[in-house]
Formats: structure tokens, C-alpha cells, sequence
């Protein structure tokens, strides 16, 4: 990521973002909560990328670098949180699940950031609280440091339909599946399936965000129905990517 700005303030705001548009990289001095009530926003940082429909939010923490990317036209809010303040005692990115009162709480707020009324500030207090109680949702894809695990991630990257094994796979990158596991677990903290499933849910949303049909989806990212990828992305969202489709 390259070496980028400074913003010591952190608006608050709502913004719209075009499909294939960002924001480039950048870190403030306050805590941000980055929210997509249509589209899918994608915020990267040296670690690795969260994605997150209109059903999640992304927490990112005070002076953590990172870019924003639209996937599908995006309705963006970002709402600035004073460092002092940390509700979900967090200092890494996380997604946190958003419902429909936490959803209509961040919308109302960001519209109107020069309100500086006393109603505006008991929504911020009900704000926080509902953010303190938000679930962590494991929607991380995290970048690889071994060389070994880039070269992995380069061939499922361009095809996440590849639906080889990790020893199949370790023969064309010159690994045996046993090294390949032992990266996952020391350097990535998951196992080879769980990265693969998360690489596919990041394309799947990608793919839904440009319009693309459920079946084709499922296909593309490696399901081997539509049925199978429509019970993994509910299980993961909360709904079917139909539902996420007409959102």
C-alpha cells in the first residue's frame, strides 16, 4: 500500500461512491465505522482486506492505514468515533454485524454531521451503545507474508473455482500440503479450507455487487451448486444472496 495521507480529523459523513471507484489510502487520528447501506465496500490495509455488504459494517481503528474500495454502486457513510471512545475495545479492523436499528442509527447520523443539537447527541450515545453489543463477523481475508502462501493466493485469486486440493495445489507451487497447512495455521491463523471459504465469500459479494446471477456466482467462485452457495452465504450473512441482490 503506498505511503499516504494524514487526516488528524475523522468526518463523519455519508458519500456516494461509483462501482470500481475508493478512497485511497489514508489513517486519521480518531477511530472510524465505515458503512455501505447499498453496494459493497471493501477497506484494505497492509494486513489483509474486510468486505462487507449492507448487512456489516467495518470497524477501523485509530491510525490504522487503509483504503476504501466500491464494489457495485455504493451508498457509503462513514461515521468518525473520538479515540477517547472505543465501544467495542478493539485496535484491529473487525466486521461487525449490522441490524435494522443499528442500520437507521448510522444513516441518520451521518446525514447530518453539522447538527450539533442535544438530540443529536443522545443518538450518538444510543449509537455507541448498539456498536458496544454488535457481533464480530469472520469476514477477513488477510494478505500472506510467505511467499509460498502469495504464490497459493495468486492461482485462487484469478480462479477461486479451482477446486484442487492443497496437495494438488502444492505440486505446481513446489510445496508439500503439510508445509502449505503449517503457513495457514502460524501465519494466516486459519486452515487452508477456512481461507479458501473466505476468498470465495470476498469474490461472491464482488461478483453479486456487479449484478451477477446466483448461479453464475456460485459456479464462478467454486460452489458446486447454487444451493450449497446459497446455504454458505446465509449462514455467513444472515440471508440469501438473493436478498442481497434486491438490497
Amino acid at each position: 500500500m503506498r505511503k499516504t495521507r494524514h487526516s488528524v480529523d475523522t468526518p463523519t459523513y455519508t458519500q456516494q461512491l461509483p462501482s470500481g471507484s475508493g478512497i485511497d489510502a489514508h489513517r486519521h487520528d480518531d477511530h472510524q465505522v465505515v458503512y455501505a447501506a447499498r453496494g459493497v465496500l471493501s477497506v484494505t490495509t497492509e494486513a489483509g482486506t474486510w468486505i462487507a455488504p449492507s448487512t456489516r459494517a467495518i470497524w477501523v481503528p485509530a491510525g490504522t492505514l487503509h483504503e476504501h474500495y466500491a464494489h457495485g454502486d455504493t451508498q457509503l457513510h462513514l461515521l468518525g468515533i473520538a479515540v477517547g471512545y472505543n465501544p467495542l475495545e478493539l485496535d484491529t479492523p473487525a466486521v461487525l454485524a449490522v441490524g435494522p436499528l443499528l442500520r437507521e442509527l448510522i444513516i441518520a447520523y451521518t446525514r447530518t454531521p453539522e447538527d450539533r443539537s442535544p438530540e443529536r447527541d443522545r443518538l450518538h450515545a444510543v449509537l455507541l451503545d448498539q456498536l458496544r453489543t454488535s457481533p464480530e463477523t469472520p469476514l477477513y481475508l488477510p494478505t500472506p507474508a510467505s511467499a509460498l502462501l502469495r504464490a497459493l493466493y495468486d492461482l485462487l485469486r484469478d480462479d477461486p473455482a479451482d477446486n484442487r486440493t492443497l496437495n494438488q495445489l502444492g505440486q505446481q507451487i513446489g510445496a508439500s500440503d503439510r508445509t502449505l497447512s503449517r503457513l495457514f495455521r502460524s501465519d494466516l491463523g486459519m486452515t487452508f479450507p477456512q481461507w479458501r471459504t473466505q476468498l470465495r465469500l470476498h469474490r461472491a459479494l464482488i461478483l453479486l455487487a456487479d449484478g451477477a446471477p446466483v448461479t453464475t456466482v456460485a459456479h464462478q467462485c467454486g460452489w458446486s451448486s447454487a444451493s450449497t452457495f446459497i446455504d454458505v452465504f446465509r449462514r455467513t450473512f444472515g440471508h440469501t444472496p438473493g436478498t442481497h441482490l434486491a438490497t
